[in-house]
């Protein structure tokens, strides 16, 4: 295996973004080479398949930049609506939601490159799952983003090995 040279950001910021990255290159890598119809099987005892993720990971990363915004997501689902998140929809495809998931990736880099400190916060919006008036700051979406990624980029890995043997780690 070839060693490659990488020079890694030195700043805060910087890292963050390559951490955050690194998990959606993740995440996208396990549908490489696959069809319309393998990426959307579910081959494992989930509901999940391997478009279905894509698709959420790019809704979830739109979700938390348009929090941290502090504007209206305009494709907030509703709680009721939250599965439909994991399925293409009718004239959805993986070159669509990848398109849409690379815009989303650019305006959120932009939008935290331009923020005067990642100690910047804003308000969590009320859910159960969250504390009463709650509000986190530019890092910690950026660490939770890798955290989101992260988990789904190892239900990915499972998917696509059950679909075709490929490993991510070779």
């Amino acid at each position: 295996m070839a060693q490659v040279s990488m020079e890694i950001p030195g700043d805060e910021r910087g890292t963050l973004l390559a951490f955050v990255e690194a998990q959606r290159a993740a995440l996208r890598e396990s549908a490489l080479g696959l069809s319309e119809e393998q990426a959307a099987s579910r081959p494992t005892a989930s509901e999940l398949s391997l478009s279905g993720l894509l698709k959420h990971a790019a809704e979830v990363e739109l979700n938390w930049l348009r929090m941290a915004q502090q504007r209206p997501n305009e494709r907030q689902r509703s709680r009721e609506a939250w599965g439909e998140a994991f399925s293409l929809a009718e004239g959805e495809s993986m070159p669509s939601v990848l398109a849409f998931w690379d815009g989303v990736t650019r305006e959120l880099e932009t939008f935290i490159l331009a923020v005067p400190s990642l100690d910047d916060v804003f308000p969590l919006p009320p859910a159960p799952w969250f504390p009463k008036d709650a509000k986190v700051s530019m890092r910690w979406l950026l660490l939770h983003l890798v955290e989101e990624y992260a988990r789904h980029a190892g239900h990915a890995d499972i998917v696509r090995e059950t679909l075709d043997g490929t490993k991510a780690m070779g």
